[in-house]
């Protein structure tokens, strides 16, 4: 083979895939059409899950300098708008733009418990993240070749033929992170079904005068909905006429104003451009995200709208639950089903963002129904029990796999313990490897995982709560846990995950 693994796409779920294959020794290759990073406006914030997949790779400090640009950006539109500037507290989202304060959330939830300082990150631009994983990637010796576009493939038993421009590449695996519009799906020949698009949605950085006359945030009118910040000239509209006729189609001043216009009603002026996009509500999932030797993850397993901010965090999740069970895979320890259990995971997680993004489209909409229903919505949503519910489903602390185990924990994304030195768990998860948590000084639980030494590494600690051991996967989840300081379960499912003792 010339590589171990291929990966057509250098966005931020590839490079996010081959941080996490190449920290495990895997030789990889991302290819990557556009010669430059696409500077194009995208998502604007992240959840849990993704904040904590940085913060255990050590890249949190950088994340949180991130942050800090981002918040520096959005007091600079506040200010311009004649808003307090002072400590600003970002709301926990939103439902169909139905914004809900966090000041309703109950953070003593138990959902919410140990989540560390990761939860502090949220604001942050998609192209800030991608750059940050540029760098991290370029650090790990990962080959990132720009301009190269994946032309076709052939895939056989043993691995996969890849075309890049003039060259042929043998590899073990090829990994399609190519966008919604994926050469790689349709290659390999993964259904895609779905629901068709239904909404024209543009949003854009612009340069605009009459300004002054748009409200702030999001804003539902009988032309559909539009959104001004929170970033210094941010606008967004969706407008319920049907999709565009030609998505790539430059999208011009003009198109935003007459947009802008028929949704806001206001006098407003497009003077220049800095980026935009049209979007629409297609909303397509493929059945499976593995055929042989082909996968896919991102976007180009899964599309829908942009609403809620799920896109890139769905695509970091595919990356870090992929990464560390093909390169088992490649490097010949991974038990029987370790990598089918890639879609198992993953795709109920996609399923319920493809629901949740159609139900906003539905909320949306600017028929006298559906301004009823999202009356009733609102008022649901500003109760503590509603603000509490849209934080945890938002922030992805309900997210959980179907792991086996008798234990509340199993399954879900391990809490940010903090121990008696000081430390907390994600400090101790950034080699890539599973951990092993002895909180009882157990000589019992240490030699039941001795087998597994170049796999799982153990900590020794102590810590609040009543639990005396946890398995953690090297993706952060739960794979084993108890609070009697036996080992029962402990061997099993270190066979299951980590496969067959050294």
């Amino acid at each position: 083979m010339n590589r171990d693994v291929v990966i057509s796409g250098g966005g931020p779920v590839g490079l996010m895939l081959a941080c996490e294959l190449r920290m495990a020794g895997v030789d990889v290759l991302v290819a990557e059409r556009l010669p430059e990073p696409d500077q194009t406006i995208k998502a604007g914030s992240i959840n849990l899950p993704t904040a904590e997949a940085f913060y255990r790779r050590g890249m949190l400090p950088a994340l949180q300098a991130l942050v800090q640009e981002d918040m520096a950006r959005m007091r600079e539109f506040m200010k311009s708008r004649g808003a307090p500037t002072g400590k600003m507290v970002p709301p926990v989202g939103h439902f169909a733009g139905i914004m809900v304060s966090s000041a309703g959330v109950d953070f003593e939830d138990p959902a919410f418990r140990d989540v560390g300082p990761a939860a502090g990150v949220v604001v942050v631009r998609q192209q800030a993240i991608e750059a940050l994983l540029a760098e991290r990637a370029a650090e790990l010796g990962v080959e990132v070749r720009r301009g190269v576009e994946l032309t076709g493939f052939e895939a056989d038993d043993d691995g996969v033929t890849v075309h890049l421009g003039d060259d042929e590449i043998r590899a073990g695996w090829l990994v399609g992170c190519d966008g919604g519009r994926s050469l790689v799906r349709k290659g390999a020949g993964f259904d895609f079904p779905g629901t068709d698009p239904a909404v024209t949605g543009r949003q854009a950085l612009v340069e605009l005068t009459g300004a002054e006359a748009l409200r702030p945030g999001w804003n539902h009118t009988d032309g559909g909905i539009y959104v001004h910040g929170p970033m210094p000239g941010r606008i967004l509209t969706v407008e319920f006429d049907g999709p565009p006729e030609d998505r790539d189609a430059p999208i011009t001043a003009q198109e935003l104003e007459d947009s802008l216009r028929r949704v806001s009603g206001m006098d407003v002026r497009v003077t220049k451009v800095h980026t935009a996009t049209r979007f629409t509500d297609n909303a397509r999932q493929a059945s499976t995200y593995r055929r042989g030797r082909v996968l896919l993850a991102g976007d180009a397993a899964h599309v829908h709208s942009p609403f809620g901010g799920q896109g890139l965090n769905l695509g970091v999740g595919d990356a870090v639950n992929l990464g560390w069970k093909l390169a088992a895979t490649i490097r010949g320890w991974a038990p029987d089903g370790l990598l089918d259990s890639y879609t198992s995971e993953r795709h109920p997680i996609g399923e319920w963002v493809l629901e949740w993004t159609r139900a906003q489209i539905a909320l949306m909409r600017t028929d006298e129904r559906a301004k009823a229903l999202r009356h009733v919505v609102t008022d649901l949503l500003n109760t503590g029990d509603g603000a509490t519910y849209l934080a945890k489903k938002l922030s992805g602390v309900l997210h959980r796999y179907p792991i086996e185990g008798e234990h509340d924990l199993t399954g879900r994304g391990a809490p940010d313990f903090a121990f008696a030195d000081g430390t907390r768990l994600g400090e101790h998860l950034q080699d890539g490897k599973g951990l092993l948590l002895d909180l009882a000084d157990s000589p019992d639980l240490r030699g039941t995982a001795s087998g597994w030494a170049d796999r799982v590494g153990v900590l020794t600690a102590k810590t609040e709560p009543a639990l005396t051991g946890v398995l953690i996967r090297p993706d952060g989840h739960i794979a084993w846990a108890t609070e009697d300081g036996t080992t029962a379960g402990l061997e099993p499912a270190l066979h299951r995950w980590f496969g067959e003792p050294a």
